[in-house]
């Protein structure tokens, strides 16, 4: 077995030049977007990475998938008492990472992040399958549990409650949407001469920026 240290491979899909890239960072996402899911050799192209910070500026990273995005930002769901919800209530600052390894390419984002409507959620709630919905209710997500038993015997029970008709949005599930400040699209290169663009955002427009590798 080779030593991690050993581990490398050159990245030869292609290049990010700047006189190809449009004004507007979210036109070059969903491009990216469209082309990440088109891909066969790429499983959960809406996995990202959400970043927040705890009270004592402790970073703590995980996987969400985004479900909307548009010019006002990158929007997910999530159970509105767990830690990242904590954290985000104490500082609204947030990063986004999408790992597109395969395609060699990645796509920082950083921003704040604001909560979503009543309105905006139950909107999404309802597309979401019932066992879904009532995973909501379950799961006192980041909480300490006994064992997975007790998961699974609460879902038991919300399962025979919620039956009959539709289930109800749980007070304490929610959304987010965040709203970036800077963009960064990184492309992998040969002789890891990658390449990197910064859009930061400059009241409305946006400015872009090389970065070095």
């Amino acid at each position: 077995m080779s030593k991690l240290s050993d581990i490398r491979r050159e990245y030869t899909l292609g290049g990010l030049h700047k006189e190809d890239l449009p004004g507007d960072p979210i036109e070059l996402f969903s491009k990216w977007m469209e082309q990440a899911r088109d891909s066969e050799v790429l499983s959960d192209p809406t996995a990202m990475s959400v970043a927040t910070v705890d009270a004592d500026g402790q970073p703590f990273q995980r996987i969400v998938l985004l479900k909307r995005f548009d010019k006002e930002g990158f929007v997910f769901f999530t159970n509105l008492e767990s830690r990242k919800s904590q954290q985000i209530a104490i500082n609204s600052k947030v990063s986004l990472l999408f790992p597109w390894h395969s395609l060699e390419r990645q796509v920082a984002i950083t921003g704040e992040a604001e909560p979503l409507s009543t309105a905006e959620v139950m909107k999404y709630f309802i597309t979401r399958p019932k066992e879904s919905q009532i995973a909501a209710w379950v799961s006192k997500q980041s909480s300490k549990i006994s064992a997975r038993q007790a998961l699974e015997s609460k879902f038991a029970e919300m399962k025979a409650k919620f039956s009959q008709g539709e289930v109800p949005l749980p007070k304490f599930w929610g959304g987010y949407i965040v709203k970036p400040t800077s963009i960064e699209f990184w492309q992998g290169g040969e002789h890891r001469l990658h390449d990197r663009f910064l859009y930061s955002k400059d009241d409305a427009d946006w400015d872009i920026s090389r970065l070095a590798p």
